[in-house]
């Protein structure tokens, strides 16, 4: 049996360390552990693979992968590997949702608290040598306490059901939209089905997006919605960058139509030295590290191991994603 991991990013954090698959051959020495530091054979690696984890596989390698079973990504957001030669496979499709999920439910709370008490702004001001207690009260939105104040979860997965626990620590209320209500609250104090998203754009003073990009939920945040929110109120997207579309996002934040955003996520990434995105007063980017901890392969290594020895014993596995629906 034949696992191939395969996971090369500019960035170093995201690459598989080299202890990783040593680790595997010894707990797993039944398993054939092959460890790709690029893409530059994955086409003859694949083809007699019956595990793989990457972050993609292109069409045409599924097609000659005749002994694949089972694909593993280390990601939390798959749709880069929602084609209809995967998903009309009978390949299982997992995903890495738990070990993301609750050190970005951390960052989210990070936000939340950086953008009610001004933090970017006080950083702006030391840099400058700058005394800035009265520009930041003076500035709207005033800073705030967070207890109290209504946070809107968009998506109730890994993410949402840690934020909701966490809001809720602090004196918040949350409201939250989920696909299927009847599933239940999480500790939400209202669930809203997708197609009452619109109140909960009304009611939020932070709006926090963690769905999956799907059909539905591109550009969740458009212009329609935004003109919905309070003036005060701060929109957070860490899911993925096309749920929110930027460039009307930018307005509302410059015109002062919303309090403030946050976005750890952007549909280019690196996001473009000339993005106006960046020059956007109130607007905090942070460069897609919600999702950072010094233990996230030590994280990553748990999950998959559980799962391979569920596999090799024949049990279901964890954090299996419906090809369907896309996550």
């Amino acid at each position: 049996m034949k696992l191939l991991i395969c996971v090369h990013h500019p960035f170093d954090q995201w690459n598989a360390p080299s202890w990783f698959p040593i680790r595997l051959q010894q707990e797993f020495p039944r398993v054939q552990v092959v460890h790709l530091p690029d893409y530059k054979r994955m086409d003859e690696e694949i083809v007699d693979a019956e595990i793989v984890i990457a972050w993609s596989v292109r069409p045409q390698q599924i097609v000659e992968a005749k002994k694949l079973r089972w694909i593993h990504s280390p990601a939390a957001a798959v749709h880069q590997l929602i084609f209809p030669e995967l998903v009309n496979s009978d390949i299982i499709l997992t995903n890495a949702r738990e070990v993301h999920g609750p050190v970005v439910a951390e960052h989210v709370i990070a936000l939340i608290f950086a953008l009610a008490k001004k933090i970017p702004g006080s950083v702006r001001l030391q840099e400058k040598h700058v005394w800035g207690q009265q520009i930041l009260w003076d500035e709207l939105p005033r800073v705030r306490e967070v207890s109290g104040a209504t946070l809107g979860m968009v998506g109730l997965g890994s993410i949402g059901r840690p934020v909701v626990k966490s809001a809720k620590a602090l004196g918040m209320r949350v409201i939250a939209v989920r696909e299927h209500p009847e599933k239940g609250s999480e500790g939400a104090d209202a669930i809203f089905a997708p197609a009452q998203i619109d109140e909960v754009f009304r009611q939020a003073d932070y709006i926090v997006l963690a769905t999956p990009v799907t059909a539905s939920t591109k550009a969740i945040a458009n212009a329609a919605r935004l003109a919905l929110m309070k003036p005060e109120a701060c929109l957070i997207n860490v899911g993925r960058g096309p749920l929110v579309d930027e460039s009307t996002l930018a307005v509302a934040v410059r015109e002062k139509k919303i309090g403030g955003a946050a976005l750890d996520v952007f549909p280019k990434e690196p996001l473009p030295a000339d993005s106006p995105l960046w020059d956007v007063p109130n607007l905090l980017i942070t460069p897609h590290t919600a999702a950072l901890t010094d233990k996230l392969w030590e994280r990553h290594y748990t999950l998959f191991s559980e799962n391979l020895r569920r596999y090799l014993k024949g049990d279901s596995l964890l954090a299996i994603v419906d090809k369907r629906k896309g996550y």
